[in-house]
């Protein structure tokens, strides 16, 4: 996420202690890349939060509060041992995680891995996240199809130590239509839900205090930016993007690898809860001493208590001042101009090569950094960004502009949308026009020389075969259509001459509906031949005005060559 509002209090000197601690052995043990600083604070290679992780508008979680507790130094056992049922705080029972739940993350985890391998999703990260952000559902306190027994909700992000994000559904997922909370097992805000919430049980709906809903959720959310999360760099940036703290990082990356050295299955409800939070407040000031009781003495003589001076008349009032906020760089946002974006057009299946830029400016014109542009695909469109998503968050550079990823043309073709607009500012949002264009070719030829002939009343030998290209490269998936025509000239019809068959045996002399393959070829149907003898022509045009003619000739069977004559003396008696 952006950078993290985080939490309200910082947790007391002995729990920071204790947790420094926890970490520093760690480091040396479980969590890949971990060490520590002269503080006893874990740092991470690669950890620290890049441009396009602050690119994330809030996250997931919109920056609210998530379980600080360590796993065990002891690893786990990969197989439970006897009595080992998971509801301890120590040992080999905290690496028990309920089934249901349990069943969640792996079906996820499968599921991204058919959708998009490159990711290389593990489900021990989303146990991690699960872990962290709601303790596995609260000890796998969910119903039979995953649903929470009870909604997990975060704080209001009310800006009170919290992100300031004021309701976005109108109490549909939190209940609250004043603020936003983080909902549901894997504590998603419901602005990023609106857009990354997933069907993970089937039921048609997605619900996030629905643990499979939620965990297939937070598997595309992790997966997005073509991040692979086999290669560090990118698992730290994922879990960043879930929420931007290193102390998040390194409390994941914990249970992670503590996750992947062995886990099994218990009964749902029996997990154990987690107890520390990253907004404890374990400072509160002691209770005061009780007074022992006084000793009777005489009693002293009375004072006359002063009286106040009276203040002057010339002297103001005096009242408590209230410090005048800075205006961040969003607050200071007017308009969003257009940075230079090209026209925007792709064939259907291509990714588009021009990008969408956007500036961000105030009053007088001058460009504002810093501030998070959404990007929205609207319309009846397949069209993604890179990495399967209709949304995007870039935060802007130092001149203002905003460059959203790129475009991911789908199969359906046509005009649409994609609206900027400013994350947390009121200001008209900026529309871009983008088409998607059918499949072209520009050139076709045949993929074999052999000629083309038949005898009358029989049918051709080879097949027509054809390879079509674009710019050079492979058009696939491109439409064709195949006629034989009367002449060169005359583009009709013929009425006689070669044909093809449709599925009943008739005659069929044009073929419409035809697609190049992944390869651009295309391989059409017998062809046979009625009775009249000649040479005809087989038009084949594609999509993009691409053509090809080829003929086809058919003509009687040669006459056999007549064999040499017999001598005279040949069969004759003597």
């Amino acid at each position: 996420m952006s950078a993290q509002f985080g939490r309200r209090l910082r947790k007391g000197a002995v729990a920071t202690t204790v947790a420094a601690a926890a970490v520093a052995a760690l480091s040396a043990s479980q969590a890949p890349g971990v060490s520590v600083d002269d503080n006893g604070r874990s740092t991470t290679a690669d950890a620290q939060p890049t441009p396009d992780l602050a690119a994330d508008d809030d996250g997931a979680t919109g920056g609210s509060p998530y379980y600080m507790d360590l796993p065990p130094l002891n690893s786990p056992s990969p197989v439970p041992t006897a009595g080992s049922g998971g509801t301890g705080v120590t040992g080999t029972g905290e690496a028990g995680i309920p089934a249901t739940v349990l069943d969640a993350y792996k079906k996820a985890a499968a599921a991204l891995q058919e959708s998009k391998p490159g990711c290389n999703l593990p489900w021990q990260l989303l146990a991690a996240i699960g872990k962290v952000e709601s303790g596995q559902a609260r000890g796998g306190r969910v119903t039979a199809d995953g649903t929470t027994i009870t909604p997990i909700l975060g704080p209001q992000l009310d800006g009170n130590g919290f992100a300031l994000i004021p309701d976005t559904d109108h109490g549909v997922y939190d209940g609250n239509s004043t603020y936003d909370q983080a909902v549901g097992p894997m504590q998603f805000i419901p602005s990023t839900w609106e857009w990354a919430g997933r069907d993970g049980n089937g039921d048609g709906k997605k619900d996030p205090n629905n643990v499979y809903d939620a965990a297939l959720a937070a598997g595309h959310y992790l997966c997005r930016n073509g991040w692979d999360l086999s290669v560090q760099a990118d698992l730290n940036r994922a879990i960043l993007s879930y929420n931007n703290s290193q102390d998040y990082l390194h409390t994941v990356l914990s249970w992670l690898e503590y996750y992947r050295k062995g886990t099994h299955e218990i009964p749902d409800g029996t997990g154990s809860l987690p107890s520390h939070r990253s907004d404890d407040n374990d400072t509160a000031s002691p209770s005061p001493s009780p007074t022992p009781p006084s000793t009777p003495s005489m009693p002293s003589t009375p004072t006359t208590p002063s009286t106040p001076s009276s203040p002057s008349p010339s002297d103001p009032p005096s009242t408590p001042g209230t410090p005048t906020p800075t205006p961040t760089p969003t607050d200071t946002v007017d308009h969003l101009e257009d940075a230079g974006t090209a026209k925007l057009t792709a064939q259907a299946g291509d990714t588009f090569s021009k990008r969408i830029s956007t500036r961000a400016e105030t009053s007088a014109g001058k460009a504002v950094g810093k501030v998070r542009i959404r990007f929205t695909i609207v319309g009846d469109t397949d069209t993604t960004f890179t990495g399967g998503e209709s949304v995007a968050t870039i935060v802007t550079s130092s001149s203002g502009v905003a460059v959203a990823p790129a475009l991911k043309a789908g199969e359906k073709t046509g005009d649409f949308t994609v609206r900027a607009t400013v994350v947390g500012r009121a200001v008209a949002g900026l529309d871009y026009k983008a088409t998607v264009t059918e499949r072209v070719a520009d050139d076709l030829v045949r993929t074999g020389d052999t000629a083309l002939t038949c005898t009358p009343g029989g049918e051709f030998a080879d097949q027509v075969e054809v390879k079509a290209t674009y710019d050079g490269a492979v058009a696939d998936g491109v439409a064709a259509t195949a006629t034989l025509i009367t002449s060169a000239d005359d583009p009709t019809e013929n009425t006689k001459g070669p044909y093809f068959k449709d599925a009943d045996g008739k005659t069929v002399r044009t073929l419409t509906g035809l697609e190049t393959d992944a390869n651009g070829l295309l391989k059409l149907p017998k062809l046979y031949a009625d009775d009249t003898t000649g040479t005809f022509l087989l038009r084949i045009t594609t999509a993009g005005g691409a053509s090809l003619t080829v003929e086809l000739t058919v003509a009687a069977a040669a006459e056999p060559t007549q064999s040499q004559s017999p001598s005279p003396s040949a069969g004759t008696g003597a």
